[in-house]
């Protein structure tokens, strides 16, 4: 149960519709078979994660634009190509996200990333907290449903592996309800631009990777972009991919700045789980006392009404969330 993760950033040009995403998976594809080649004579690398729009950017404003020129209905034939690559190296990879069109739901495009094994997609993960206002891809949480189902947990032969995407970091909600589901392996899928990137003073990148790390006592795998300004005006995105321990340490960190970079760390899941049965001290999830917080016990930003996810609708749901309405 000892093995590495690699946290892979990619520097894509823009995208303007689905057609370019096909090269996209062969160059990601191929960057998980050099690492595998590379690193065998060492360790074995068995679990890769690779950044938020890795396969297109939402650069269009509104829903029918996106689902028009770059959204794609999953499962499809580039999660087919991430399968086929996990079997013939028996790794398991967290793919960038997609920006998915629901086949029953012509109203609203999800922000997604699908974790691939060699038995094919282990769990598919929809983005609960986009980017408010300004990304309009919906939450699960605006479509209604089981909350039970909005953070899965994959049970493999590696650990129990859960994701979340970007900006749900920010929430600790998010994670510590990976935690509570059993996620031992977080992987954060991610596009975090400047300035809020991986050095000081405004290093958020780092400072919520490690708390996220050292609050649920997991280990943490962040694959950011590594896009540069001259590609998406006018965001940058900084990389500094990493990997950090269930006690919040950096094991491996990619060094800030654009460009294609793979960093590896070991992740030690046996070691992890004799952490948590054995810690009385420093064990926030069994000193949990749920019923002293009351914040989550009423509505704060609501669903979105059905066919109105828009950035002004976004803007009137904070507004509401304030008690401004």
């Amino acid at each position: 149960m000892r093995y590495y993760a690699a946290a892979i950033q990619t520097a894509f040009d823009c995208p303007t519709d689905r057609s370019g995403i096909a090269s996209r998976v062969g160059r990601m594809c191929g960057m998980v078979e050099s690492t595998v080649a590379a690193y065998e004579p060492f360790f074995d690398v068995r679990l890769f994660a690779f950044p938020e729009f890795a396969h297109a950017v939402p650069i269009y404003l509104t829903i029918p634009e996106l689902r028009k020129h770059l959204a794609v209905q999953l499962p499809n034939e580039h999660t087919d190509a991430y399968v086929r690559t996990c079997r013939k190296f028996g790794v398991f990879i967290q793919t960038g996200t997609f920006l998915e069109a629901h086949p029953e739901r012509d109203d609203v495009v999800f922000n997604t990333s699908v974790l691939c094994g060699p038995d094919g997609i282990l769990s598919t993960y929809r983005k609960v907290n986009p980017w408010i206002p300004w990304e309009v891809h919906a939450s699960p949480h605006d479509l209604g449903g089981d909350p039970a189902s909005y953070f899965p947990v994959a049970k493999t032969e590696i650990g129990n592996i859960g994701c979340a995407i970007c900006y749900d970091w920010l929430f600790p909600e998010a994670t510590r309800q990976l935690a509570f589901n059993g996620c031992e392996v977080a992987v954060r899928v991610s596009a975090y631009m400047d300035p809020w990137g991986a050095t000081p003073p405004m290093d958020w990148w780092t400072l919520f990777n490690r708390a996220r790390a050292a609050e649920n006592t997991m280990f943490v795998v962040a694959a950011n972009q590594g896009a540069s300004v001259a590609a998406y005006p006018p965001f940058s995105w900084p990389g500094g991919s990493m990997v950090v321990d269930f006690d919040g340490r950096i094991l491996a960190q990619a060094d800030p700045g654009p460009g294609e970079k793979i960093v590896v760390g070991p992740i030690d899941i046996g070691a992890l789980r004799e952490e948590r049965q054995r810690r009385r001290g420093h064990d926030m999830r069994s000193h949990l006392r749920t019923e002293a917080y009351t914040y989550m016990q009423g509505t704060r930003f609501p669903p979105a009404p059905k066919g109105a996810i828009d950035i002004e609708t976004n803007n009137r749901r904070i507004r509401a969330a304030r008690g401004q309405a």
